[in-house]
This record gives structure tokens, sequence and C-alpha cells, in this order.
């Protein structure tokens, strides 16, 4: 393998990032399974779990191929270029990551397809077949993340030709992991025993998970960078302050409502911020990401409002959260990104700075995401459906996940 270009540096930070984003997914499970019931605690947790195992196997055999490999059309990967691996040890590194070696890349890439899928079960929490979900997992990640993922990342995807700024996966992850969710939650209707809230069962669970996924999302965001540089503290900065000023908004503005400040209140906010910070994490300046995390909050918590007296029975309120949040930080995005930040910002300034063609483009982005993410992801639901039936009985979801669909049990009384 060729080691010319390749600097020790970035090749170690990027090591390090791809382990960060890695240790999202269980604090993903943390964060989820404290906040479902403690007879659905394992089965949520393992729904985040499985996919480290699926995906990792998935993306070496097709996975990156589809989103990475010669662009067809730039709509997709040829499956062809890296199947199975092939010939990923000797190839050069990736176009946009010239310092790191093309596998290197390739795994810190699959920490992020890990992840998508992994959100998307918060949605469905308590009322989804465990083996009906490993099969949406894998038609998820090959016909929904694998082509926004080329469309946004690939030099030759149509979202990067229009100039779209996606940093750290804004659209790529959130978003479409977020209307996925909605399309879920449409899909396989209220739980049968006709619960629509849920008492979490551990809140410690939630604020480690959320400890964390913060940790994690420096890997996530600063790993963006593709090197140990600058670029990679901004992005670090931004993800930090953006988090802290979510999570800080979403216990005031509970507050204002009458609400009590709630250690549940802060982690969610403050998983909103680094959503809504995701894909501006680069291009924006620290002071800017006050106010990205502050209005993603702010309108996620409204939404959450809204959802929780709507019948859409989203469990955990990825679509809100997520979802939400995401589409908040892609405008916010248009609105702030300045190339003086970013230089490889090719397309222009935000709104801010009196220019309107990124705006413009972000939106139109936004479009093209959230429609095929939710209607691509309500065809695969019900392909998923025909082959394995989605949901659980009525008697297997007042036993439990745990018990009906994996024989386990968080508290074993003998």
């Amino acid at each position: 393998m060729s080691t010319d270009g390749i600097i020790a540096g970035d090749v170690a930070w990027m090591l390090g990032a791809a382990g960060l984003v890695l240790l999202m997914t269980p604090g993903l499970a943390l964060f989820y399974g404290g906040m479902v019931s403690a007879k659905n605690m394992i089965s949520t947790m393992l729904q985040s779990f499985i996919c480290m195992g699926i995906i990792s196997v998935l993306w070496v055999v097709v996975g990156f191929s589809l989103a990475f490999g010669d662009s067809i059309g730039g709509l997709i990967g040829d499956p062809r270029t890296y199947f199975m691996f092939r010939g990923i040890l000797e190839s050069k590194p990736w176009t946009l990551a010239s310092t790191i070696p093309l596998v290197l890349f390739a795994f810190f890439q699959l920490k992020f397809a890990v992840i998508a899928p992994a959100l998307i079960t918060g949605s469905f929490s308590e009322r989804i077949r465990f083996t009906s979900y490993i099969l949406f997992v894998c038609l998820f990640s090959m016909f929904i993340y694998a082509p926004i993922a080329h469309w946004t990342w690939h030099p030759d995807g149509i979202l990067f030709k229009m100039g779209v700024l996606d940093f750290a996966g804004g659209t790529v992850v959130h978003i479409s992991a977020g209307c996925a969710a909605l399309a879920a939650a449409l899909y396989l209707g209220q739980r049968k025993t006709g619960e629509l809230h849920t008492t979490p069962a551990n809140i410690p669970y939630v604020l480690l998970g959320t400890g964390l996924l913060w940790f994690g999302w420096f890997g996530f965001n600063a790993g963006s960078a593709v090197g140990a540089n600058i670029l990679a503290a901004i992005a670090l900065a931004t993800t930090n302050t953006a988090a802290a000023s979510a999570g800080f908004a979403w216990i005031l503005f509970d507050a204002v409502k009458g609400k009590k400040p709630s250690a549940l209140g802060f982690c969610i906010g403050s998983v909103v911020g680094l959503v809504a910070i995701t894909p501006a994490a680069g291009f924006v300046t620290i002071p800017n990401s006050i106010f990205i995390g502050t209005a993603a909050s702010l309108i996620s918590n409204m939404v959450v409002a809204w959802r929780a007296k709507s019948s859409i029975d989203d469990t955990l309120d990825v679509f809100p959260c997520h979802g939400v949040g995401a589409i908040v930080g892609t405008l916010l995005t248009g609105v702030f990104a300045h190339q003086a930040i970013n230089p490889a910002n090719t397309t222009g300034n935000g709104l801010l700075y009196g220019e309107t063609k990124l705006f413009l483009m972000h939106l139109a982005a936004l479009g093209i995401v959230i429609g095929f993410s939710f209607f691509g992801s309500l065809i695969l639901l019900k392909i998923t459906d025909l082959i394995s039936p989605l949901g659980v009985t009525r008697e297997e979801e007042m036993a439990g996940l745990d018990l009906t669909q994996h024989g386990e049990q968080v508290l074993v009384t003998v």
C-alpha cells in the first residue's frame, strides 16, 4: 500500500475519531434504553447494538461501494467498485481525504452508516418484531442511506454538485433517519395497548447515554474535517457550544411553560443541539453555533409538544428531535455559513452575509432528501411487512419485547 501523501498525525486523529463515532451507538442504546419501560429496555438497546454487527458486514460487502464507489449518474455508487472491499488496501486515498488511507476513510464512514438506522428505532420502540427490524435495517442502509450519502459527499453526487453543504451528516444521517422514523410511526400506527406515553425506566441511563453521545459527537463532527487541523478544532468548538446552549434552552423553555427543569429535558435538548450543528459544524463561527443550538432546541421542543397531543406514536420523538433538529440546522447553515471559515465552501456565503444561493440550494436539498427518505422508507416498510410482519401482537406488547422477542429480562425474580 502506497504511503505517498499520508500524514501520520491525520491518521492518528482519524483512528481516534472513528472510535469516538462508534461509541455513539452504545451511547444511543443507553439514551433510548433509559427512556422506555423496563420490559422493553433490552430490546430497545439491542436494536442499536445489532446495527454494529449487521451494517459492519453489509458495508464491507456492498455498502461502501454504493455510497462512495464510481458514480452512476450522480445517483448511486457502482456496487462493483469496492465489492467485498476488493482493492481497498491498494487503492489511492479518497479524493477529499487525501492524507489518510482509503481503508481508514471507509471505516470512519462505516460508523455513520451504523448509527443512522439505529436512530430510527426510537420511533417504533416497544412494538416491532426483531427479525423484521433486521430486514428493514438492511434495506434502509442500501436504498436510503447509501444513495443520500452518495448525493451529498461524493464529488460527482447530485447534491454535492449543487453546492449543498453538509459537514458531518445533517441530511445524510439525521434527516434520513428522522423522516424514516416518521414514516415508521405512521405505518405501524399506535401501540396496540393504547399507550401513547412511556414512563422512562432509568433516567441515569439517559444521562450516561447523553454523555457518551456528546463525547462521541466530537469524532462525528470534528472527525469530518478528515485531518488533525484547524477545521477540526472549529468543528469541535461549535459542536460543544451548540449542545450546551440547546440543553440549557430546553429546560428554560420548559420552565417558561410551567414545567420543572428535568434531567430528561436537558439531555434531549443537548442531543437536539448536537444534531442541529452537525451540518454546520465546519462552516459557521462559534457564536453562530449558540443561535443554531438554541433555535433548534426551541423549535424541536414545540414540535415534541405538538406530537404529544397528536395521534402519531413516535415513541421517543425521533422525528421532532433528529428530523426537525437537522432540518433547522441545514437551513441555518444556509444562513450562517461563511467561506472564511472553510474555503472548501465554494457555493457562497449564507443569507446573513447578503447572499441567497446557498440558502436556496439548501431549501431544494431539503425537499429532495425529505421526500426521498419519507416515501422511500414507506415503500421499504411495506416490502418488509409483506416478507415478515412488522408489528408484534397485543399480548407480546403487553408482556414486553425483552421477554417475547429475546427471552431476557432486566430484572429476574427468583
